[in-house]
Formats: structure tokens, sequence, C-alpha cells
């Protein structure tokens, strides 16, 4: 990628942040210009001042046809190519605010199939996930007491967060010991997805779970950070998978496993459990009502 493009990157990157984007956000749409920069440069486009409404919808015509690169044998999701005209529609946002002839944003996005997205949505049952969390003495037992405890510990304030608060992984990750008030037993979740803070109630279990990692194994760590998980964050995904091998339920072993799974398994058992879909929009932080009613198709 030459110059002017790795310039533009970095501007844009500082521009989203002053606006306010989680840091989630302005990483993925700083990928999806970098993206969008080398296909320019295959078409031997080398500046933005090149930019046109058909060149910009020819990358879009393409991308519909690209190879997804992490899933073989498929096509980028209708909302992986939402995102990438976003990135793009916020680029040209960026560059007629800072004076480049460059055209409107073009507002261009794919429409989600209903149906193939709830086929895509995986959750675990009410029993389910008390089979797992009622495994986690069981995890880890090749360890040392000590060692064992603190992973124990780690495995429940996972199911605190993701499970019992309904927490995406960025926002998980990213908790700071202050944001956790154990006198109000509430969670202070800042810059959620599209910038959004909210704060989320913890209900008993939840309650002790943060105690427990809290007061018996955070606060005797001397770390370089004041973040509520030590471990890092590609790290957290693959500690569920320890608990699904120590289960000895055969359904559950062949079952997704994720911190996503988690969230979309809260999210299903609070409707089923008759909570309003508003409450549970707020609950999970959701811009639109329409995002969360996709649980009550799945149900």
């Amino acid at each position: 990628m030459n110059s002017h493009y790795k310039t533009i990157v970095t501007e844009y990157e500082t521009w989203l942040d002053t606006l306010g984007y989680s840091v989630c956000v302005v990483y993925s749409y700083k990928l999806h210009l970098r993206t969008f920069f080398e296909w320019l440069e295959s078409r031997q486009i080398q500046n933005v001042t090149q930019l046109t409404v058909k060149l910009i919808n020819d990358y879009h015509n393409y991308l519909e046809t690209r190879p997804n690169k992490k899933r073989k044998g498929r096509l980028l999701s209708a909302t992986s190519l939402t995102h990438h005209c976003i990135a793009i529609d916020k680029l040209l946002e960026f560059l007629n605010q800072y004076g480049f002839n460059a055209p409107a944003p073009i507002k261009r996005s794919t429409k989600i199939d209903k149906a193939e997205q709830i086929l895509k949505i995986q959750v675990l049952t009410q029993p389910e996930i008390k089979t797992l969390y009622h495994g986690i003495p069981d995890t880890h037992q090749w360890l040392s007491f000590e060692k064992r405890q603190a992973k124990q510990y780690e495995l429940r304030l996972i199911f605190a967060l993701f499970y019992g608060c309904g927490l995406r992984k960025s926002e998980g990750y990213n908790l700071q010991m202050q944001d956790v008030d154990f006198d109000r037993k509430t969670i202070f979740v800042r810059q959620g997805k599209n910038g959004k803070d909210r704060i989320v109630p913890m209900n008993d279990g939840v309650y002790q779970a943060l105690q427990d990692y809290v007061y018996n194994f955070r606060h005797r760590l001397k770390l370089n950070h004041n973040r509520l998980f030590t471990s890092a964050k590609k790290t957290l995904s693959g500690k569920l998978k320890y608990l699904q091998n120590a289960c000895n339920d055969e359904t559950i072993k062949e079952k997704r496993l994720s911190l996503h799974v988690l969230r979309h398994s809260i999210a299903t058992h609070l409707l089923q459990n008759g909570m309003s879909i508003e409450n549970i929009s707020l609950f999970l932080g959701h811009s639109s009502l329409d995002t969360t009613q996709i649980y009550t198709h799945l149900i």
C-alpha cells in the first residue's frame, strides 16, 4: 500500500477514535479500508482524489463475489458486506470533511436474510448452561490446587459476564476494575458496539462470582493494567474448551461453544422466562429493536 493510502488510514483511524467509536469498530473499519485501498492499487488507482461513485460500486460488486478468506467455500456474509460499505461511507464522510474532492457517502447496504441469520444462531438450553457451570470444579484437574483454583475463578467470571450479563467479547475483555460497582450490583460497559455506554445489572450469582474472582484472586496479583481479566483477549474463548471437554454430556460436547453463544443463550432464556423484548434490547445494548426481534423467531 503506497504512502498516501497509509497516511489516509492513520488519519481516518484517529478521526474515528475522536468521534467516539469503540476500539473494536475502529480496528474493523481500518482493516476494511486497507482492503479497499489494496483493491484500488490493483486497478492502478493511487490517490483518493480519483474516487468515483462507479469505482466504489464496482468494489462493492467485487466484494459480493469474493471468497470468504476465513471460511473456505463461502462468500462474505450480508453483515460483513454491510460493514465494508459503512467503513467506506465513513471514509467518504472523512474525506469531504477534510476538503478532499470525493463522492458523497453512498449508503449502500446488503439485505440480511433473517431466515439464514436465525439458522446461524446457536444457543445452549438452560439445563445445559447449568451442567456446564456445575462442571467448572472438574476442570484442570492435572494442575496444582492453587493454579487449578485460579483457572476455575476465571471460568466462573466468563460465565458471569458473557452469560449472566450478556456481554460481547470486547465489552467483557475491556472491563476495568472501577467499572464493577458491588454496592449497586451493576457493571458499567464503556464504548460498546457503535460507541454506546450502558449499565448492566448483576443477579446474585453474577455478584458472587465476581466477588470471588476479585477478592480471592484478582486483588492478589501485581499487574501492569487495571482490566478485570488477567488473560489475553484471544485466549478467552479457548478457555471454554477446557470446560466443554470436562463435561460428561455428549450433546454439549458436540455443540459449538463460544462467548457469543453464551450471549445468544442468555437473550433466548430471558425471552423464554417472560422478559419484554424492549428490556432485552437494553440489556444487550442493541441499537435497534429489530436486532433483538431475531430471538422471538428463534424460539
